[in-house]
């Protein structure tokens, strides 16, 4: 899932300082699971921007939606009965969702309330750790279902470094040496041959540095 935290209030007030009616928006995906965008903390962060208006003596008008999804043109298109009662946009999904609802309202300022960070899976409660960057061509079923690209710090394709220790990366003793952990899993399988296999230099025009991705399948294109 895409994680996700919401911006410092300070942030967030500066952004909507100019406007007096906000329209605070929701998503149920992603920001919900990870605790930053749902339902729950829009009413939290409501709250808290009109406390913190009030106390400069200014009244601030906001109206709560949550979407389904942001990132989708049909949830977005729901925000049309609404939009014309708010000068500014606020929005507690990802940069993706963002990105939508300000492509969609084209005349209305949109702002994001939270920074989106990385994809990633719950370790356990209240903790998200980056799995994937989405590199477009994916590795995982070489490397025991570990990933070297988001998981290791130097995203070394055959590793481990000369700098990781006791199966720990140099830069921080709490980080796992993913190549340590890459090794660890293919023993597990009974794999250990294939630890040495030298992967050729990654083909990086499947990540961002060929610019920004599309997919299309014809057989749903309309």
């Amino acid at each position: 899932m895409i994680t996700a935290e919401r911006k410092p209030i300070e942030e967030i007030l500066e952004l909507i300082r100019p406007y007096g009616r906000i329209l605070l928006v929701g998503c149920n995906e992603c920001v919900t699971v990870c605790a930053a965008g749902g339902r729950k903390e829009v009413g939290l962060l409501s709250a808290a921007v009109q406390m913190a208006s009030m106390k400069e003596g200014k009244v601030l008008d906001v109206k709560e939606v949550t979407l389904e999804r942001q990132c989708d043109p049909e949830y977005v298109e729901e925000l049309i009965n609404t939009i014309d009662q708010a000068d500014a946009v606020l929005s507690m999904a990802c940069g993706c969702g963002v990105q939508e609802v300000a492509r969609r309202f084209k005349e209305k300022p949109v702002f994001p309330a939270v920074n989106t960070k990385f994809m990633g899976a719950s370790e356990r409660q209240g903790v998200w750790a980056e799995r994937c960057q989405g590199c477009g061509d994916c590795l995982l079923g070489l490397t025991g279902g570990i990933c070297p690209i988001a998981r290791c710090s130097k995203r070394l394709l055959n590793g481990p470094c000369g700098g990781s220790t006791r199966g720990k990366c140099e830069i921080n003793a709490e980080v796992d040496c993913a190549w340590q952990l890459i090794w660890d899993r293919l023993k597990a399988l009974g794999l250990e041959k294939r630890y040495e296999d030298i992967m050729p230099a990654k083909d990086w025009r499947t990540s961002r540095d060929g610019g920004p991705r599309r997919i299309i399948r014809e057989d749903l294109a309309s």
